[in-house]
């Protein structure tokens, strides 16, 4: 590792990967290439691991930072794991059900999707597959890949490890729902823009991106001086301000812009790549 080495946290959605769950030629190349210039990638995610596909991993990366901070490995080394507590899981599953919320829970062992949850998705990322036959074609052809990684049909979801939860939008308003379960749970709005601004996460209590990064750093022996993050969604304000570059996509939330040392292009217009060039991680 050479000396101007930089360490730089990476979200997925939005940022590496698009709404399609692909991952642009250009964020690919210029991940490898930073890489094998000697700077160590992090993935800075909302996911869990499970989310983590094999695609992600093989562009190359030295960890995870998973679960919007409460899921850490660094190399071979994990070093925690933080889980909500069983009581507020029940909490939340009774609520989200009564109130007619779709929802999903994320834990290491799996995805495990509220009742309607599975058509909720396939009408949100790929339109009336009952009705229009362009989109049963496409769903047909390329399912998104995210669909097969939830456990459907699950009849216990009064789950012991689960590291954050996932809501859709509903007709419960999200003030109503951070009002509900604010203290028991981080309440994050509208993290993954295609579930709608009153969608959002229910977190571990303290738990975020940055503090995640602080022991990251910790335990590699590295200053924050060293550090670049790149994000889009308002679970990367606190990395966005705590790191010595902050960049945000051009389609990131204005929050997160507000607080970004630059912005760069969005997904598709490669704002990936021309950021890493503009910060002289790898050479354009």
């Amino acid at each position: 590792m050479n000396a101007f080495s930089k360490i730089v946290f990476i979200d997925i959605d939005g940022t590496l990967v698009g709404d399609d769950g692909k991952v642009p030629e250009s964020a690919v190349r210029a991940c490898r290439e930073a890489r094998s210039n000697g700077h160590l990638l992090y993935l800075c995610t909302g996911r869990s691991k499970p989310e983590i596909y094999d695609f992600i991993w093989e562009i190359g990366f030295d960890g995870l930072i998973g679960a919007g901070g409460g899921y850490v490995e660094s190399g071979s080394d994990v070093l925690y794991h933080k889980q909500v507590s069983p009581e507020h899981v029940r909490d939340m599953v009774d609520f989200f059900e009564a109130n007619g919320i779709d929802f999903y829970l994320e834990s290491n062992a799996g995805l495990y999707a509220s009742r309607n949850l599975r058509d909720r998705l396939i009408l949100l990322i790929h339109g009336d597959i009952h009705n229009d036959p362009r989109a049963k074609q496409q769903f047909e052809i390329a399912p998104h890949p995210f669909l097969d990684t939830l456990t459907y049909h699950e009849t216990d979801l009064y789950k012991s490890d689960v590291n954050k939860v996932c809501f859709l939008e509903s007709r419960v308003p999200f003030e109503r729902i951070r009002e509900e379960f604010g203290g028991k749970f981080e309440v994050l709005q509208c993290t993954v823009p295609i579930f709608g601004k009153d969608s959002g996460e229910l977190t571990v209590p303290g738990v975020h991106k940055a503090v995640a990064i602080a022991d990251v750093l910790a335990h590699l022996g590295r200053d924050v001086r060293d550090t670049v993050a790149i994000g889009d969604g308002l679970n990367d304000l606190e990395m966005l301000r705590y790191c010595a570059v902050g960049i945000a996509m051009g389609n990131a939330r204005e929050e997160l812009k507000a607080v970004a040392d630059h912005v760069t292009g969005t997904l598709e217009e490669d704002g990936l790549y021309t950021s890493f060039v503009r910060y002289g991680l790898i050479s354009g």
